[in-house]
C-alpha cells in the first residue's frame, strides 16, 4: 500500500489519469440507477421532443422532463446515451486487453525462455502480423465473423497481442541467464515453473504499462470501427457511432452531440496514457536504482 501511495505522490499526472479512469468506471457500471432513461441502451425515443438544447425541459402529463445536454434526432436523453456509450467503451477496452495478455504474455514468455525453434517460430509469426496495420487486420477479423458487440471484443483484442509478444520476449531474453534463473534450472525446476513463477513476476510492471497503453488504443480503435459502422450496431449506443451519427452537426447550432462523445474518447485516452506514461517512468527509475 506504501508503495502505491509512494507512487502517486511522485506522479501526479498518475493520479489523475487514475482517479479519471475510476470515475468512468463508477459512471458505467452505476447509471442504469440514475441515468435519466434508464431503458436498455438508453433508447426511449420522443420524436415531438428531437433536438432539445442542452438545459431544456419538457412537460408531459404533470411531470417535468430535464435535458441536460439536450436530445438528439430521435428526441432520445443525449446525456443517457453518452454515459450508456462509456460502458461499451471500457468493457471493449478490458475484454481486448484481457485477451491481448492471455496471447501475448505466455507466447512472448515461452519463446523467450526456450529459444531455438519455437523462439524462431514465434518470431516469423510476430513480424509477419506485426506488418499488418493494426485497423486493417482489425477490419479483416471484423468482417470474418461479422458485424457485431462480441466480434468487435475478439478482433480488438487479436490485434494487440503482438506487441505484448514483442515486449515480454524481449524482457525474457534479457533475464534467461541472471543467476536465478540459472539456479532454478540447476535444482530441477520445471520450465512452466521458471517462467511462470519466477520470471513473469519480475515483468509485471512493462506488463503494467503495455496493457495501460493498450486500454488506451482499444477504445480508440472501437470508436474507430464504431464510426465507420463495423462496430458496435443500432441501437446500442457508442462514443464512436454518437459520433458517426452528429458529425454534421458541428456547424450548427448542435455541434455538442459530436464534440461531447469526441471529449470523452479525447478524456479517456488521455487518462490511461498518463498513467501508462507514469507507470513507465517508475519502472525505468527502478531498473536504474539496481
Amino acid at each position: 500500500m506504501s508503495a502505491v501511495q509512494s507512487f502517486f505522490r511522485s506522479e501526479p499526472t498518475a493520479l489523475f489519469g487514475a482517479g479519471w479512469i475510476v470515475l468512468w468506471a463508477f459512471i458505467a457500471l452505476t447509471s442504469t440507477l440514475w441515468r435519466p432513461d434508464p431503458t436498455p441502451n438508453a433508447n426511449a425515443q420522443h420524436l415531438e421532443w428531437a433536438m432539445l438544447d442542452p438545459g431544456a425541459a419538457v412537460e408531459e402529463a404533470g411531470d417535468t422532463h430535464q435535458f441536460a445536454l439536450g436530445t438528439d434526432r430521435f428526441g432520445r436523453d443525449y446525456l443517457s446515451r453518452v454515459v450508456a456509450g462509456s460502458g461499451l467503451s471500457l468493457s471493449v477496452g478490458l475484454v481486448a486487453v484481457l485477451i491481448s495478455l492471455l496471447i501475448g504474455v505466455p507466447l512472448g514468455a515461452f519463446a523467450g525462455y526456450l529459444g531455438g525453434r519455437f523462439d524462431d517460430a514465434v518470431s516469423w509469426l510476430l513480424q509477419v502480423m506485426w506488418s499488418i496495420p493494426t485497423l486493417l487486420l482489425v477490419l479483416a477479423i471484423t468482417l470474418a465473423f461479422g458485424k457485431g458487440f462480441q466480434q468487435v471484443f475478439l478482433a480488438i483484442g487479436l490485434s494487440m497481442w503482438v506487441e505484448v509478444a514483442r515486449v515480454v520476449r524481449g524482457q525474457t531474453l534479457a533475464l534467461r541467464h541472471v543467476e536465478w534463473v540459472e539456479a532454478g534450472r540447476v535444482l530441477g525446476l520445471s520450465t512452466p515453473r521458471i517462467v511462470m513463477g519466477h520470471i513473469l513476476p519480475n515483468l509485471a510492471a512493462p506488463i503494467a504499462v503495455m496493457a495501460s497503453a493498450n486500454f488506451a488504443a482499444a477504445i480508440l480503435i472501437e470508436a474507430g470501427l464504431s464510426f465507420m459502422g463495423v462496430g458496435a450496431q443500432i441501437p446500442m449506443p457508442s462514443w464512436g457511432n454518437l459520433i458517426r451519427d452528429h458529425y454534421g452537426a458541428i456547424l450548427t447550432g448542435h455541434a455538442h452531440l459530436a464534440l461531447i462523445p469526441g471529449a470523452c474518447i479525447v478524456s479517456l485516452v488521455l487518462a490511461f496514457n498518463a498513467l501508462s506514461n507514469a507507470l513507465a517512468r517508475s519502472a525505468s527509475s527502478r531498473t536504474e536504482s539496481r
